[in-house]
């Protein structure tokens, strides 16, 4: 088998090719670094590529599965998101205001090493994963390998652009209004947020955001989870692997935009529709639901501007922060602890009772209000504009988060002008992660049998 066919392959296929020897985690590591440096100057990715870590791991993963022995991501290569601490590297959070060295492996990078994982390259995001395109003065512009002038989304876009380019076939992601979901519906890849605290490492902006991955498939996504997360062993594969009961599906499309949602572009709204129908014929019981979007919902934008101004305050040199974080950073400065606690329970009480008010297990949505956005659509606007237009294209995605509830974002075809990602996003309770993985998986297999 050539090791370059492999290269971009998810953990569902590469863990059994590497535990059976049909290919060594060497010989993919190196080829993976060759294509991550190859694809890297098309879609500018990466922040720093770690050869000499991943030669060493490799090296390592091959002489545990020569001795017998097992890990769940034993000899996989994944690329890491610069926001979680790995020993000896910059943390650099998309900023140049971020300058010191990590003492230690932070909790994620501990789960994956602990897999067996091999670290291959760290990967861009916008200045303190703020931003739903990836964009910085501190490492430029990320770009969308499907197309150039095509944002992959954020904040996990550099994650997502490796990954989609066929570079890598997974990569960590974390998502606090959206950043695992927008950029995998950007990218057309798979993109789940967990139940929160189902992973480690997750609970920044005071409980909003959660750390997971974007990968090919829905069954390299649950590999990649049962390896890291704190649910039971193959619980996630397991359910990817089984069909769902009849479930009650809720499809909206409405909106929590603070203000003037985007119009719905039509290729979404038809992609919803079409897995709508699928869903409909694979027999579950389809409705249109509104979601009711009141106060509770409504203030996440507390927690959200709070994280911001909270994590702007803690660089190493504020002053070189880009002008518009500093903006975004000051609207979040009035809101104390009080007002922390009060939205934290809003988002509790909200996630606890909205599918139970609409009578569904599980919604059916869009991610995005359209295709991935231009590059610099953002470019040159202050911090109210942006953080105002991000809500108006992306209102579909941040009020999950404030909830705690999984989520995950599917790809479903191509538009047809640009033939850019389409997507969908399905939502489920907390704390079943495992059927919404299964609801996911049947979703992918129905779409691959219409295509």
């Amino acid at each position: 088998m050539d090791v370059d066919d492999l290269v971009g392959r998810g953990p569902a296929t590469l863990v059994p090719l590497l535990r059976d020897r049909t290919v060594s985690a060497r010989e993919l590591t190196i080829a993976t670094l060759d294509a991550i440096e190859r694809e890297d100057a098309r879609v500018n990715a990466v922040v720093e590529l770690l050869a000499d870590e991943a030669f060493d791991a490799s090296t390592e993963a091959d002489a545990r599965i020569a001795r017998g022995e097992t890990g769940p991501l034993l000899g996989v290569p994944v690329a890491i998101k610069n926001d979680v601490d790995l020993a000896g590297r910059v943390t650099g959070l998309g900023s140049r205001a971020v300058t010191q060295v990590a003492r230690q492996d932070g909790p994620l990078v501990e789960a994956l090493l602990a897999a067996g994982a091999v670290p291959v390259a760290t990967t861009t995001l916008p200045e303190l994963a703020i931003y739903g395109f990836t964009e910085s003065a501190a490492r430029g512009v990320t770009r969308n390998p499907h197309d150039l002038d095509r944002t992959p989304g954020g904040s996990s876009g550099g994650s997502a652009a490796l990954v989609a380019a066929g570079a890598v076939g997974v990569a960590t992601a974390s998502d606090g209004a959206g950043s695992i979901r927008i950029p995998a519906a950007s990218c057309g890849l798979v993109g789940f947020k967990t139940t929160h605290g189902f992973v480690p490492g997750s609970g920044g902006w005071h409980g909003l955001s959660t750390q997971g991955c974007v990968t090919p498939t829905v069954r390299d996504t649950a590999v990649y989870l049962d390896a890291v997360g704190h649910g039971a062993p193959g619980a996630l594969a397991h359910a990817a692997d089984t069909a769902p009961r009849t479930l009650r599906i809720g499809v909206t499309t409405s909106a929590a935009a603070a203000g003037r949602p985007e119009p719905l572009h039509r290729d979404v709204k038809s992609a919803v529709d079409h897995v709508a129908g699928l869903l409909d014929g694979l027999g579950h019981e389809v409705t249109t639901v509104k979601v009711p979007y009141g106060l509770d919902a409504k203030a996440l934008t507390v927690r959200y501007l709070a994280g911001i101004a909270e994590s702007a305050s803690r660089v190493d040199d504020p002053s070189l922060l880009e002008p518009r974080t500093r903006q975004v950073a000051r609207l979040g400065r009035p809101f104390g602890p009080s007002a922390v606690a009060w939205a934290q329970r809003a988002g509790h009480r909200f996630g606890s009772t909205v599918l139970d008010r609409l009578g569904v297990d599980v919604l059916l949505s869009p991610v995005m209000s359209g295709p991935a956005l231009p590059v610099g659509h953002f470019a040159g606007k202050g911090g109210l504009r942006t953080v105002l237009g991000m809500n108006a294209f992306y209102p579909y995605t941040a009020q999950w988060n404030h909830a705690g509830l999984p989520a995950v974002s599917l790809p479903v075809g191509r538009s047809r002008k640009r033939g850019l990602p389409l997507a969908v996003q399905l939502v489920a309770r907390r704390e079943q992660d495992p059927l919404l993985m299964s609801v996911a998986a049947q979703v992918e297999a129905a779409l691959r049998s219409s295509a």
